[in-house]
This record gives C-alpha cells, structure tokens and sequence, in this order.
C-alpha cells in the first residue's frame, strides 16, 4: 500500500501541516479508494503508522 506525504502547508501560526494521501482498500468491492488528512509535520510518522 503506498503512502505519500504530497505537500507541506504553512498557517498563518506558524505551524506546518501535511496532507497525506492513503489508499484504503475497500471490503465491500475490493476496489481501492483514497483517504486524504492534513497532519502536524511533527506526527506524520505516527499518522502513517496508525497511530
């Protein structure tokens, strides 16, 4: 399964974000679908893992 970060966005606070792009197969069809989450940059780690 492949997992990506795509971008890093910066806020108005200082913070950096990530947007990661999973793909989450499907149980239902099998088909493969696309799960988008913006993170912290500090638990991208911890989100691709899970977490």
């Amino acid at each position: 399964m492949a997992k990506k970060v795509v971008a890093t966005l910066k806020t108005a606070t200082g913070k950096d974000w990530a947007k990661i792009i999973r793909a989450v197969r499907s149980e239902k069809t099998g088909a493969y679908t696309f799960k988008e989450e913006m993170v912290p940059v500090d638990k991208v780690q911890d989100a691709l893992a899970g977490k």
